[in-house]
């Protein structure tokens, strides 16, 4: 899709301008976030990026719109598995309820904009070199089989690891321990110190980045338009934050997620590798289209989800069963 430059900056104009309203209406005063709250601003945001998705689809084409929402719904979901790690941030941090939304705000703009690096990068390296797609398809498969061993082995990061980043900030930046309200920088006895938010701020931003090694060749897997690529991108973490603690009680109940994400992502790594072939061979391979990937995307976000219910559900009623087991067993004795 051919997008002029005036489109570029009419675009981002516009999602600054629902950043503002976002943070000017739910986000100006710290506040602890009711479940009410998050589920209304999560239907606004996906309705935003509906109507979005539709506009595409006049203006550009249904091919257009189809990549859009095929991207959107694989960032969401890829970002969902952010969230365990964002509640380990704030846990490690003991980022005060009220302040958790500034925090997670000003977070997800940060990744916003090192996405858009990241974006733009991958672009120029595509449309220059067509046998990147190999190793972003590679990637992605690699990290697929990643995640099944991962789920395989039950294995459950207890705490946060601290990036390099974040541990030389840390060392070399002068900080204090104690939280001032929303402020970022205090003074204390003449000398300028980071606050704890500014911190947490930084580890949320820096640590979606490392999320955004696989969730990038992911929608480029699906569409190689940098405008769509990045579109996606934002509707999808723009939400992010209100997702946070609409389905912050449910995470730990989406005990097969990594197996849903794995699927996904090593669906797209095929495709990708097909693509490539297609594009720096004379072999004549299968290419999978936008509606295929959409209905195998929905599909097995669907199916994990019930079988994560189902799953939970499940467990819950055996430890239940186990506790009223040992009750008795302690009255007897």
């Amino acid at each position: 899709m051919d997008v002029s430059l005036t489109l570029w900056v009419l675009t981002v104009v516009g999602l600054c301008a629902l950043i503002a309203v976002d943070f000017f209406i739910g986000g100006r005063k710290p506040h602890e976030v009711s479940i009410k709250e998050a589920g209304i601003w999560t239907i606004v945001w996906i309705v935003l990026a509906a109507l979005f998705g539709l506009g595409l689809m006049v203006w550009g084409g249904g091919q257009i719109g189809g990549e859009f929402f095929a991207g959107y719904i694989t960032e969401k979901s890829l970002s969902v598995d952010n969230l365990f790690v964002f509640v380990l941030i704030m846990a490690k941090f003991a980022v005060p309820a009220i302040y958790q939304q500034r925090v997670l705000m000003i977070g997800v703009l940060i990744a916003l904009v090192l996405r858009a690096v990241f974006i733009a990068a991958g672009a120029a390296a595509i449309n220059t070199f067509a046998w990147v797609f190999f190793i972003f398809g590679a990637f992605l498969i690699y990290t697929a089989w990643k995640l099944i061993q991962e789920a395989r082995a039950d294995e459950e990061d207890e705490e946060w690891e601290e990036g390099r980043l974040m541990k030389f900030i840390e060392r070399r930046v002068p900080s204090t321990d104690k939280w001032h309200g929303t402020k970022m920088f205090v003074r204390e006895n003449g000398k300028r110190l980071v606050t704890p938010m500014l911190i947490v701020m930084l580890a949320i931003g820096t640590t979606d980045v490392l999320f955004a090694l696989d969730s990038i060749p992911a929608i480029f897997g699906l569409t190689q338009d940098p405008y769509v690529v990045f579109t996606a991108n934002a509707f999808a973490l723009m939400g992010l934050r209100q997702l946070y603690f609409l389905i912050g009680g449910l995470l730990k109940k989406l005990v097969h997620l990594s197996y849903g994400l794995s699927i996904i992502l090593g669906f797209i790594g095929v495709k990708l590798v097909l693509h490539a072939i297609h594009e720096t061979t004379s072999l004549h391979v299968p290419e999978i289209s936008i509606p295929v990937s959409l209905g195998v995307i929905c599909g097995v976000l669907v199916i994990t989800t019930i079988t994560s219910l189902m799953a939970s559900k499940k467990q819950q009623a055996a430890e239940a069963e186990k506790a009223e087991r040992s009750e008795k067993q302690d009255i007897e004795a």
